[in-house]
């Protein structure tokens, strides 16, 4: 948006109609889990307005695109700090979630409120309190058990990381998972990446 001398939510609406075609695109690649940094943690940092519009932009998306996942049997998860959320669009989002829940088709994860950092953070104070509570025994952590803490135990490691806009590096995303990822930079901006993209 800013490149095209336009409103920075503008930016956002078209980064969200974006979603649809990667989405359909993975569908028929065949890719089982596509996972989206939609908000990182850090985002929370913007200005209050560009906020709102997001946090207004998702509840819009997920009311408009819900339906269409459903017909696709696609199935919606969320990783993220998620309770940071405002509490409108927390429950839109979980409602959509759990309409979702039984579809078997490609999983689709957004990470909202999301920072790799986060996450591990979070896994390690639930083993702490865990082992504080007698449930862990601190001999027992390994790769695998540590892994299990993570917002992302339900789903494989990814395989490819697609980084738009000519950024190289990984912005604080999954950053355990990400261990044997390959590593795909485009220069191609969000709100412009296609299918033959």
């Amino acid at each position: 948006a800013k490149k095209r001398m336009l409103n920075r939510v503008k930016g956002h609406e078209r980064g969200a109609d974006v979603v649809r075609e990667v989405v359909r695109t993975s569908r028929r690649l065949g890719i089982s889990v596509l996972t989206l940094f939609a908000f990182s943690t850090e985002n929370w940092n913007r200005p209050r307005a560009e906020i709102e519009a997001l946090m207004s932009l998702l509840t819009i998306t997920i009311s408009n695109e819900t339906n269409k996942l459903n017909e696709n049997n696609v199935r919606l998860l969320v990783i993220g700090n998620t309770a940071d959320l405002p509490k409108s669009v927390h429950k839109k989002l979980m409602k959509s979630v759990d309409f979702l829940s039984e579809n078997t088709g490609l999983t689709l994860v957004l990470a909202l409120s999301y920072s790799g950092r986060w996450e591990l953070t979070d896994a390690v104070r639930k083993m702490v309190s865990d082992a504080a509570s007698g449930k862990l025994d601190p001999d027992q952590v390994d790769s695998t058990l540590v892994e299990n803490y993570l917002s992302t135990s339900f789903m494989p490691d990814p395989e490819l990381l697609i980084r738009t806009s000519g950024e190289r590096r990984i912005s604080n995303f999954l950053l355990w998972q990400l261990a044997y990822t390959e590593l795909y930079f485009t220069p191609v901006l969000w709100p412009d990446y296609r299918k033959e993209h």
